[in-house]
């Protein structure tokens, strides 16, 4: 096992035991996993969802339902495979009823997603949603930068250490159909990245 592996296998582990979290109590009353993440330790491109939903939770698979579909769609309209990139959550653990994540709730998960971005060292950081583009822009020093997802979405970034993409969340094409057709036009940035 590499270093990398073997540094990526402490998060799972702490995560796992992980009782101080607002969401542990969650998590055991429903027999939950905790959604730590998926795919290359080597990923040029990581993808940060916001947290798990039910589905994911069940299994402890980051976007593995309706939303990891329109993802793997997403991917192939660009020809990448996904087990060529890395999935995770900035919250690793569901929470209730598919709200938001509190604020709190990140706090608490953020510095597991730090690590995770420091030993993966990606090229790419591509952000699902508005609540994870908002944590990366701002701790990774673009806060600068910050606006409405919907101004930012399919721009490049330069952070310090990778290039930064937010982009609308999968579950958002779901219900929008022409949202899908945007979501293809960012996914081809991603290329030109790589």
């Amino acid at each position: 096992m590499s270093e990398r592996d073997e540094a990526l296998k402490r998060i799972k582990e702490e995560i796992i035991a992980l009782d101080a979290s607002p969401l542990y109590a969650e998590r055991i009353k429903h027999k939950y996993f905790p959604v730590i993440g998926e795919g290359s330790h080597t990923a040029e491109v990581m993808f940060i969802g916001e947290a798990p939903g039910e589905n994911e939770a069940k299994t402890g698979r980051p976007f593995c339902g309706r939303a990891g579909k329109v993802l793997d769609l997403l991917l192939a309209s660009v020809g990448i495979e996904r087990k060529d990139v890395y999935v995770t959550n900035i919250v690793k653990d569901r929470p209730p009823g598919n709200r938001d994540p509190f604020p709190d709730e990140i706090t608490v998960y953020a510095p597991f997603l730090d690590r995770q971005i420091e030993i993966i060292k990606p090229k790419v950081v591509a952000t699902l949603g508005r609540f994870s583009m908002q944590y990366v822009m701002s701790r990774y020093g673009l806060e600068w930068e910050l606006d409405s997802i919907s101004k930012l979405h399919g721009k490049a970034f330069d952070a310090k250490d990778f290039k930064f993409v937010p982009l609308y969340h999968p579950a958002a094409a779901i219900y929008n159909q022409q949202l899908l057709d945007t979501l293809k036009e960012d996914f081809k940035v991603l290329k030109t990245l790589v």
